[in-house]
């Protein structure tokens, strides 16, 4: 007997019951074997509605709820009204985080102008990205329930304020399957600090771990143990993982479970990734001209500005959804300076990656999005320089395929207060974000514990009025 057939017997020892489901006349573990097989190749993707706009996304995450205030919504009239109290009609049923509504109004701390050929104001403190708005597609008008960073963030990324459920990126993996081999589908790439909400932004939840976010790091190995200690050869290692995979497919004969066939594939994508990833992350490959377009003075620095580059180096590569977290945003109080600390930080960067991707004929075919989990009140917090937490109304962009270019939807009334015009509830940006990658929102679903789940729960329309 070979050592192979006595790990067999070994592992068929107390699992009769299953034995008996599988190979008896009742044939109940077969059927069961066959629709995991099945549901294995549906998660293979690439099975969408209707022909996608888009086949890649790069979501820039900047948590902390950036200020549409100082950004993105220029508002005249609050400037004018700097230092009153709000309208008492403005605050029925108002819930802020922290301050008594009663606060006074804050004007805004920086000036707006038009730019391109769109007339698009934005903040002058976004000098790169104002260059860019006849490429922008504006929403002023984004709300939603959340009213604190975790919540929030989670219900922006995955349709639910719930830790558990699968995030954006997951879905599409689902939906679309990966289109890399030998890297991640969906890579998280973090500046700054870690978000609040952490890992459940993007998760898988309840779908197979494989549709995961894998997070990169920022210095040395970008995942951990990727390098092989000494002594232990590659010819080891394959030996290793074949064996190891070998145990596995006998568990998943005996007890046919997804999550068994997620491990195998993780293992063969860790070991894949130590030929990969190395090359991913050697930036001298890059030119000097592209350094200075990012503004990276030192590729071996991690920062926003070098994420940024990275993205745009893992969707040439065929990874499908790239999400980079920038937690900064939370003013407070210190607003005028850290706003202009963050913009120096993030702005040249975000810009340049739009050029990038546009230049090398890949932004027709790729979705930028820029957007935090919620906005900032017009009323002041800590003394004279700060703002609270502000779920009815913030502002989002995205860029690139399927969406109008140099096109404001939505409008704030003039305190910047409630939405005037044309609601977008993060359910609505989430649908539309499906339909771009070819499905309808309402049709992709996954059972779990006996219903079946979407990413907008029982919510959601598509904005046909900013697609093109």
């Amino acid at each position: 007997m070979t050592s192979k057939d006595m790990i067999r017997n070994e592992f068929a020892k107390g699992v009769t019951r299953r034995w008996f489901l599988r190979d008896c006349g009742v044939g109940i573990g077969a059927t069961a074997f066959t629709s995991l097989l099945a549901q294995d190749q549906l998660l293979k993707g690439g099975r969408t509605h209707f022909p996608p706009k888009i086949k890649r996304v790069v979501y820039l995450f900047h948590a902390g709820a950036p200020s549409h205030l100082e950004l993105f919504d220029p508002k005249p009239e609050l400037t004018k009204r700097d230092g009153q109290l709000p309208p008492s009609e403005l605050l029925k049923d108002y819930r802020a985080a922290f301050i008594n509504p009663n606060s006074k109004l804050l004007g805004p701390k920086f000036t707006f102008s038009p730019h391109g050929q769109s007339g698009i104001e934005l903040s002058d403190m976004l000098p790169h990205t104002s260059q860019l708005t006849d490429d922008m597609c504006l929403i002023r008008s984004m709300h939603t329930e959340a009213v604190n960073h975790a919540p929030a963030q989670i219900m922006l990324n995955t349709g639910s304020q719930q830790f558990g459920r699968p995030s954006l990126g997951a879905w599409m993996l689902y939906g679309l399957g990966s289109q890399s081999r030998n890297l991640p589908g969906y890579v998280v790439l973090t500046s700054a600090k870690g978000t609040s909400g952490g890992a459940s932004n993007y998760g898988s939840g309840f779908l197979p771990t494989e549709y995961g976010g894998i997070p990169f790091r920022g210095t040395g190995d970008p995942v951990l143990y990727l390098s092989n200690p000494k002594g232990y050869d590659s010819k080891a290692q394959r030996d290793s993982l074949d064996t190891l995979n070998e145990l596995n497919q006998i568990g998943f004969e005996q007890s046919p479970d997804p999550e068994i066939t997620a491990r195998i594939q993780a293992y063969e994508t860790a070991y894949r990734l130590q030929t990969s990833a190395p090359e991913l992350m050697d930036l001298k490959q890059e030119s000097q001209e592209t350094f200075d377009l990012y503004g990276i003075k030192n590729p071996q620095q991690s920062n926003y500005a070098r994420n940024c580059l990275l993205a745009r180096r893992l969707l040439e590569r065929g990874v499908s959804f790239v999400q980079l977290f920038h937690e900064a945003w939370d003013q407070h109080g210190n607003l005028t300076k850290d706003i202009q600390k963050n913009c120096q930080e993030t702005d040249q960067g975000t810009a340049a990656l739009l050029i990038d991707l546009k230049r090398r004929g890949m932004l027709d075919d790729t979705l930028v999005i820029w957007g935090g989990e919620f906005g900032r009140t017009p009323m002041v917090q800590g003394g004279n320089d700060g703002r609270d937490h502000h779920n009815r109304c913030f502002s989002m962009w995205l860029a690139g395929g399927g969406v109008k270019k140099g096109f404001v939807y939505g409008e704030t009334d003039e305190l910047g207060f409630n939405i005037a015009r044309d609601p977008v509830h993060v359910h609505d940006l989430n649908a539309t974000l499906l339909h771009l990658l070819g499905f309808n929102h309402e049709r992709l679903t996954y059972r779990y514990q006996g219903r079946d789940f979407r990413l907008t729960d029982v919510h959601g329309k598509v904005l046909n009025q900013i697609l093109v």
